[in-house]
């Protein structure tokens, strides 16, 4: 059986906490953002590639505090003090504030406003800031000292659970072994399983044809 409708239906990002999957791989990183009472001045760094669940994770974070989520390019000086006054912020790709001055003076407003509040901010980030090119000396120093954890590359269980998540928020009925057969043949990327079932669901919608092995070993050579 392939697709429950003909056309195309929207992608569901189911972002709660019951949507995640714990695994070696991420365990390390959820006990830390659990338990901000222990973040060194009220900050938290979360660091892994893209694609690792960063966004999942923050997302569950800022949902547990009422935090708001920024794209750290969209920090602005003025932005900072209404973000502080919520006391919970989570600012997103913070490696792009590196080079952007407004950025930057406003991540460092932001960080000190932060900590006389009493505050808690989280970073998420695919490198640790001292390879984030920031410009700003007292900005560079409270980030590179700021306790950072870090998100591994997934295992097989967590791959084949993120595979079957995303399978099912295109609302995809795939052969039960497909996600197994799948597993050891991918590159070991949460961002490549996202392609690649957006890839399947294209091909299969564009075909009108279900999903099967051979229409996946396809896709994963045009992948390659």
């Amino acid at each position: 059986m392939g697709r429950q409708m003909a056309f195309d239906l929207p992608v569901r990002q189911a972002r709660g906490r019951e949507d995640f999957f714990v695994a070696g791989a991420n365990a390390l990183a959820l006990a830390a953002l659990d338990t901000p009472e222990h973040w060194p001045a009220g900050r938290m760094l979360l660091v892994g590639p893209e694609g690792a669940g960063k966004t999942h994770l923050a997302a569950i974070w800022a949902e547990d505090h009422k935090a708001e989520i920024i794209d750290a390019r969209a920090l602005t000086d003025a932005g900072a003090e209404r973000l502080a006054a919520l006391r919970a912020v989570v600012v997103e790709d913070a490696q792009h504030m590196g080079g952007d001055p407004a950025a930057e003076e406003a991540a460092f407003h932001l960080v000190n406003l932060i900590a006389a509040e009493g505050g808690l901010v989280l970073f998420t980030a695919d490198c640790p800031p001292r390879d984030w090119h920031l410009r700003l000396p007292d900005l560079k120093s409270r980030l590179e000292a700021t306790t950072a954890v870090h998100i591994a590359p997934p295992d097989d269980v967590l791959l084949g659970a993120v595979l079957g998540k995303l399978f099912s928020d295109r609302q995809l009925i795939v052969p039960p072994t497909l996600v197994s057969w799948l597993v050891p043949r991918m590159e070991r990327s949460l961002g490549t399983a996202r392609a690649l079932v957006a890839a399947l669901d294209a091909r299969a919608l564009a075909e009108r044809k279900p999903i099967t092995r051979t229409m996946a070993a396809e896709v994963l050579d045009t992948l390659r």
